[in-house]
């Protein structure tokens, strides 16, 4: 088993959130830390309000590894809302994320931190893009069709914004305006505050255990509102002056 540093303050923080993701934990977990050997890091689970036996497969993980800690919300808020309470709480100044049913490969993570580290103070985010997707045929167009629709509207450049693997600077993440769906809007939304982004294409994998927890119908309206949301949002931004630019007058 790799021995990361247990660091009081790592930094790398690897965040995923979970609901019901029983029979996906260890597997994961084991990855991630092979994944990220060497290195000065800790893996936050973000525990959404699971009904399963996600908590005891957690808690009897933790029990032997230092550097795993779970997060628990009483009831389920939602990814966006998980993947906040983990940059929250996360110790280190770089916060990794990726789903939870182990579609996202963790092998890819080390790619995302040479892409942001390589980027600079300006990188703000450095985002998977699948190819390769490991899903139905409905479900592949339905995200063809919504990342098609929103790159027209709010211009990200970004071909893939569903891709779970992401790499960001924790402090630019926090300085994010906060709604539900959020971590559909990342690139844009770095975008907004002037940072540049980085792209790294990563190979998805089909699903080991369970099913979906986030349906496209249910969404469908909601993410309708929340595209016209961000739209807003960039069409009002207005430039703040940094630091150099602000002198007190005598």
């Amino acid at each position: 088993m790799p021995s990361p540093s247990n660091d009081p303050e790592p930094a790398i923080s690897v965040v995923v959130p979970v609901r019901n993701e029983a029979g996906n934990i260890a597997p994961l977990v084991g990855e991630i830390a092979d994944a990220l050997r060497g290195l000065s890091f800790e893996i936050v689970y973000v525990n959404d309000g699971s009904q399963d036996a996600t908590e005891d497969e957690l808690r009897a993980l933790m029990a032997e590894r230092p550097w795993l800690r779970q997060i628990r919300h009483a009831q389920s808020c939602g990814q966006s809302a998980a993947v906040r309470t983990g940059a929250m709480l996360a110790r280190g100044g770089v916060v990794v994320t990726l789903d939870g049913d182990g579609q996202n490969d963790p092998r890819f993570i080390p790619a995302l931190l040479a892409a942001l580290e390589q980027g600079g103070a300006q990188c703000g985010l450095a985002a998977g893009q699948r190819i390769g997707r490991k899903a139905t045929a409905f479900k592949i167009l339905q995200s063809r069709i919504a990342n098609a629709v929103r790159g027209a509207v709010l211009k990200d450049r970004t071909r893939d914004t569903g891709c779970g693997l992401k790499a960001f600077r924790r402090h630019v993440f926090l300085a994010l305006p906060y709604f539900d769906g959020l971590h559909r809007f990342l690139p844009a939304l770095v975008r907004r505050e002037g940072y540049d982004i980085a792209y790294v294409e990563v190979i998805d994998r089909p699903r080991r255990h369970g099913t979906s927890n986030y349906g496209f119908w249910g969404r469908l309206w909601i993410g309708i509102v929340d595209l016209a949301g961000v739209w807003w949002l960039i069409r009002r931004r207005k430039r703040v002056p940094d630091a150099k630019e602000v002198t007190l007058a005598h």
